[in-house]
Order: structure tokens, then sequence, then C-alpha cells
């Protein structure tokens, strides 16, 4: 059963009986009893006879929120006036919103910023519209594009419906690097439409990422924005997952004395961002790696459906083995599932060599219990952030974007992905690595300086060479 959290809270705004002091302990013990936390009590007010309280808990989910309002509605002297979402609540109106960074206080200042003055900024670019990135919000800006066909678990929804994620996104570009990025959902699934909007936008903006993009045609869609613009594109599902994984791998590693080179690697998804990964381990170094996909494990002997699963089946299990992905797990230094929820039991761990990594990163169900997987591994890391070691790419894109722009690059290469992940990882330092510690949290203010100067530094490298 989840557990409750933070995603799920509630503020109940009760009624209670003036002269009975014991009912909001009878309603909190009730919430505890129901598998609620309660985070919260707040007097609003009393008179007419009652006392206002507004009770905040973290709850499992929505159903768990509309049984425990009839739970607390049952107990005497008790009314539940009503019950709010926190998390609707934060996004009423959306998360965004655009402020100027100039004074407009004066005929000046406007004639300066708007007509007349603004014309000759103009002509100024017109003749040299390099000079776009520091006379304009092109030097620190990103569109986030989305077709809203694979977004977080929920998948094709579409893109209005993506639209709470692309903000959040902006958000963590906002608050991590100081980008603006700003939703750009298109609603379109052609690939050909896709390409040709965002080349017609692009010179607003100072890089693209691409954002829950449904794979296969996320990679031909990057990949010809990437030969067809001379700004960043970066498919984040993929790639900062990647970034992400090889980091955490990496400090893994150190904690149980095993070289990169050396390890086994069982992997479960073979969508977008499992490509990534497989290509990034494999670029530094890893040898062997088994790749399942909901068929099995993905082998040379058949032809896939699609260009990324075929260099899957070009690329790894040397040994052409077959077979449910539990197969795959026989003597494996690390499982990396980025598929599906419960795909199977963790006793099924033991199968694996001693000292076992596991990253169970189905969010936000596991592909594994992370509790029950600690059985039978020294590290496990999910992509929840109510378990240690959340692997998050938001560890990751801020920086890259925010060395990228800095540096002007007009590309983000591999060896820009490995330097990040070397970055993010040395963020850890030796005294502080610790099985439930082998990535830096989110809110570690030391990561972004530390990809960001990382990025600029191959940047810069490339433009030397």
């Amino acid at each position: 059963m989840p557990s409750a959290s933070a995603s799920h809270a509630v503020t109940m705004r009760l009624y209670l009986d003036p002269d009975d002091q014991m009912a909001i302990g009878r309603v909190t013990t009730a919430m505890g009893d129901s598998g609620a936390t309660v985070t919260g009590v707040d007097f609003i007010e009393s008179r007419d006879g009652q006392v206002t309280v507004d009770v905040t808990a973290n709850t499992r989910a929505e159903d768990h929120a509309r049984d425990l309002r009839d739970t607390i509605d049952a107990i005497d002297g008790v009314a539940v006036h009503r019950v709010s979402d926190r998390t609707f609540l934060l996004h009423l109106k959306g998360k965004l919103e655009v402020r100027s960074r100039v004074p407009l206080k004066t005929r000046d200042d406007l004639s300066r910023a708007y007509t007349p003055g603004v014309a000759r900024v103009c002509e100024a670019l017109a003749q040299r519209p390099e000079d776009a990135r520091s006379l304009t919000i092109k030097g620190n800006t990103v569109a986030i594009v989305t077709d809203g066909t694979a977004v977080l678990g929920l998948g094709d929804i579409g893109p209005v419906a993506s639209m709470p994620v692309m903000e959040g996104k902006a958000v963590l570009f906002k608050e991590f690097a100081n980008i603006d990025a700003w939703p750009v959902a298109l609603d379109t699934t052609d690939t050909d439409e896709i390409v040709a909007i965002v080349k017609a936008m692009a010179p607003a903006y100072g890089g693209v990422n691409l954002e829950d993009i449904a794979a296969p045609r996320c990679f031909e869609i990057e990949e010809r924005l990437r030969d067809e613009l001379d700004i960043p594109v970066f498919h984040d599902d993929q790639h900062g997952t990647a970034i992400v994984v090889l980091a955490a791998l990496t400090n893994a590693l150190r904690l149980v004395d095993k070289e990169i080179g050396d390890v086994t690697v069982a992997m479960a998804g073979a969508g977008a961002a499992g490509v990534a990964i497989a290509k990034l381990l494999m670029a530094e170094g890893v040898d062997d790696i088994l790749v399942s996909d909901r068929h099995g494990i993905i082998n040379a002997d058949e032809e896939q459906a699609d260009a990324g699963k075929q260099w899957i089946a070009d690329n790894t299990n040397r040994d052409r083995r077959s077979g449910p992905v539990t197969e795959s797990l026989d003597d494996a230094d690390v499982f990396i599932g980025v598929s599906g929820p419960d795909l199977f039991d963790a006793g099924e761990l033991a199968r694996m060599a001693d000292d076992a990594i596991v990253f169970a990163l189905a969010n936000p169900h596991p592909e594994v219990d992370p509790e029950e997987a600690r059985a039978h591994a020294a590290v496990v890391a999910t992509g929840r952030s109510d378990y240690p070691n959340q692997i998050n790419n938001v560890l990751a894109f801020p920086g890259v974007f925010r060395g990228a722009l800095d540096a002007r690059a007009t590309a983000i290469t591999e060896e820009m992905k490995v330097a990040a992940a070397k970055a993010i990882a040395g963020v850890v330092a030796d005294d502080e690595l610790h099985a439930f510690h082998i990535i830096p949290s989110v809110f570690d203010r030391d990561v972004v300086p530390a990809v960001a100067a990382a990025i600029a530094e191959v940047a810069d490298r490339d433009r030397a060479d």
C-alpha cells in the first residue's frame, strides 16, 4: 500500500462544538488510524456557537481523501464544511507569469523600452542577428516543447492536459537555474509539422527542451532539430534521465567497489529513456547490457519495430540471451528499471550478483518494492521523492541548459552529458557517500553551478578545437 504523500494533501475545514475540547483530538486520531499524516492544525475563528478549524493532512490517493472525509464527518461534534485539494489549489491560474525586468515609470522609460528607441535596437539586430543573445531574451530563454503523447506515466493525454507538467518544468528552470522557460504545447503529432513549427519559432529561444513526446517519434524529431538548428536541442526524457542514472551509478559503484567496465547491467524498458541510458552507459565503458521490453530480453535474432530498439538489438546482449526480464537478472550487478510498476517480486533480485545495485525508476510505482529490494541489494534508488536516492531529471536539465546558454553552445554533445554526470556525482563527497546517499538532493544548490561549469568547459574546449 502506498504511503501518504504531499501530492495528495488536503485541507479540511471543520466546524467543532465549542464545548467539546476533545473533538480535535478525535479528528487527528481518526486521520492517523486511517493512514493519513496530519501536517497542520490551524484555528480559524470562534463565533456563532462553533469553532472553525483547518486540518491539513497527507493522504494516499483521491479515494483515500474521499473516505477520510466520510470518516471525519461521522465523528460526534464535528462537521466537515469543505475539503480542498492542496495540489489543485497550487495550480489555480497556472504556475507562471511574465514580469518586466525594466522600469516603465516615465515617458523616457517608455521611449527606450518601446517606440521610438526600440527601433534602433531592431536595426542593429538586422545587421548582426547574432547579438540577439545579448540584446533580447534569447540568451536566457528555453522553449519546452511537447505534443502531450507521453506525459509522466499517464501516456497520450494531449497537449492541454500536458500543460501542468510543462508549467512545472518551467518553474524548475527558473528556480534552480534562473532560466526563463515557456511551455509550447503543440496540437499535432505529425513529426514533420512539429519540426517545422519548432524551426519557425526558434529565433526567439536560446534552446529547446523536448518533453513528453512518445517514442519512436521523439528520436527523429530530436535528430532532425539538432541537425537543422543552431541552438541546443535536448530531449530530457532521454538524456536528462541518462545523465542522472550515470551519476548515481558512478557513486553506487564507488560504494560497492566495482568498476564500470566490469559490471553486467540488466534493464527493463526500451523506450526513450532506456535507449539513452544504454547508449550513455556503453559509451562510459559498460560492456554487457541486457535490455528487456514487454516481450522479454531484446536480442539480435529478431527485427525490432523502431530504430531505438533496433540499436539495442544490434549493440547489446552479446550472448544473445532470451527470456523474460527476470532471466536478465541472473548474475547481473545492476538492475535499472525505466518501464512500469510491479514487474516482479523482490525475491527475484536474489538472482543478482553480490552487492547488487537496483534502480527501480518507474514513477509513481516502481518496478519492484524498494523496501523489500533492500533485503537483496546493497544500493537501491527510485524516481520517488519519499525514498532515499531519488533519481530525478531536475539534477541535470537546469545545469545543462545554464551551461549551454552561458557558453552559447549550439548543441548538447555526448561529451557534455558525461561531464554533467560526473559533475553531479562529484557533488557527493567521499565522506558523505552512503547506501542512502549516492546522489545529491534536488535542493542541493551546488548541483546546478557544478553541472553548468562542466558543460561550459566542454563547450569552450570544443570551440577552441
